[in-house]
């Protein structure tokens, strides 16, 4: 049986083969099938990462091998809003339950001094202390204008009121906006 696990997630092709990999090893603990392939689809406007892909073979169409493969999926960590489908038969079953939390930190409208002095790897460190057991990074994103950090956890609410008193210290992090992506 041939199936697509589309993610709700905004993982750079390297970080979505790290979660390919991770999927691989527990299929082939639980001799259920084998990752086929993945994508990454981006917004052709400025690049941004969208959505992912990961194309699963699943050796039987059993009932229960289809749903032992969405506890497992679901045990990953994957956000929601992602997933698992099928063309023959049409399936489509929901998965996921992490939320998710973009930082945008802004890359052209600072003063010079605070590029020169800041570092986006202090941001990503303090906000990952921050979130602590709630959340962490699981990719990122850059254009000319914005760096995307892309954070998945138990809580978006959370997660954002955890990062909140060290963004509006931070230099780097001024003028930077957040969205809930998952």
């Amino acid at each position: 049986m041939e199936l697509t696990l589309n993610l709700n997630s905004r993982l750079q092709p390297m970080h979505r083969h790290d979660l390919e990999d991770a999927l691989q090893g527990i299929f082939e603990k639980e001799k259920l099938g084998e990752v086929t392939g993945g994508g990454t689809l981006q917004n052709p406007k400025d690049g941004e990462i969208v959505s992912c892909d990961i194309e699963i073979h699943l050796n039987d169409d059993n009932q229960n091998n289809i749903n032992r493969l969405v506890e497992l999926v679901n045990r990953i960590g994957i956000p929601k809003g992602s997933a698992l489908l099928c063309m023959e038969p049409e399936i489509k079953i929901e998965v996921g339950t992490l939320e998710g939390l973009a930082y945008y930190s802004n890359g052209t409208e600072l003063p010079n001094e605070v590029y020169e002095n800041c570092n986006i790897n202090y941001v990503i460190e303090q906000m990952e202390a921050a979130m602590e057991d709630i959340g962490c990074l699981y990719s990122y994103w850059e254009s000319n204008e914005w760096t995307a950090l892309y954070f998945y956890g138990t809580s978006f609410v959370e997660m954002k009121q955890k990062i909140e008193p060290f963004i509006t210290s931070y230099p780097l992090c001024q003028k930077s906006r957040i969205e809930q992506i998952a």
